[in-house]
């Protein structure tokens, strides 16, 4: 286990408020696009949440009216098109990895998108367990406009099951922009906010999930990923032994508790 809070990241912001870690790209006057250095950052960083015990949410914000314009054209883009195919397979893993620490940290990820969000940027608002937006927050997967695949960072495989196959395949053919309106009717996004109340209810739905019983949370969201691959015998099952191990835990037996006292529980974690 280890304590977060104090983390100095060089490569994007990192803030811990009541256990909830808030994570922002720095580059607002670029739209904050994403480098070789602060993707592994990211990556390690979701790694380390895993076992981390003073965070129990994340909150990936915007910053400067922009979530993340994608891969740097210059730093990134740029050196891609002159290397061997050993180095092009090692950083597509790398960019791929991001998205299973994502997925694998144990903790849920809110996405808090304002104005561009596109490219990786998309895959990172994708892999968020939650994603509010405002409306004028634009979100591309415009991997085909630069002459690639919309398969990238397991987009074929996530989008599909959050906005249907039809329109994702849309999305990933064509590379063009989902609006915000379109992006709340399809289910991608779970609310649209003003901008300048974006990141407040971001982290009002942090608070909230943070007050409840958080290693159930933790059980949930790995449940979340695993039924992916299971049937739906094995889907029951699975959460049949999930839920056992989550009554053994003290929250749920102060739920008991407060519930015959007609008070409100408090959960504490474990």
């Amino acid at each position: 286990m280890t304590q977060m809070a104090g983390l100095t990241p060089t490569h994007f912001l990192w803030h811990v408020t009541d256990r909830i870690a808030t994570i922002r790209l720095n580059r607002p006057e670029r739209k904050n696009p994403l480098t070789f250095d602060s993707y592994a950052e990211l990556r390690d960083t979701f790694r380390a949440l895993a076992y981390a015990t003073d965070v129990d949410v994340v909150v990936f914000a915007s910053n400067g009216g922009n979530f993340c314009s994608g891969g740097d054209v210059h730093e990134i883009i740029g050196p891609l098109v002159g290397m061997e195919m050993t180095e092009l397979l090692a950083f597509t893993r790398m960019t791929g990895d991001l998205v299973k620490a994502m997925i694998h940290c144990g903790k849920p990820v809110i996405s808090a998108i304002d104005g561009v969000c596109v490219g990786a940027g998309a895959i990172i608002a994708m892999a968020s367990d939650l994603r509010l937006a405002t409306p004028e927050a634009k979100t591309a997967f415009l991997f085909t406009r630069v002459g690639l695949a919309g398969c990238d960072m397991g987009a074929c495989a996530m989008l599909p099951r959050i906005i249907g196959q039809g329109r994702a395949a849309e999305l990933l053919y064509t590379g063009r922009a989902m609006s915000a309106e379109e992006g709340l009717a399809w289910g991608f996004h779970n609310a649209l906010h003003p901008a300048e109340e974006l990141e407040a209810a971001a982290h009002k739905l942090a608070a909230r999930i943070a007050a409840g019983p958080t290693f159930a949370h933790g059980i949930t969201k790995t449940q979340l990923d695993q039924e992916w691959n299971m049937g739906l015998d094995q889907a029951i099952e699975a959460e049949a032994q999930a839920q056992a191990i989550c009554m053994q835990t003290r929250d749920f037996e102060r739920a008991y508790r407060a519930f015959v006292a007609k008070e409100k529980p408090v959960f504490e974690g474990d």
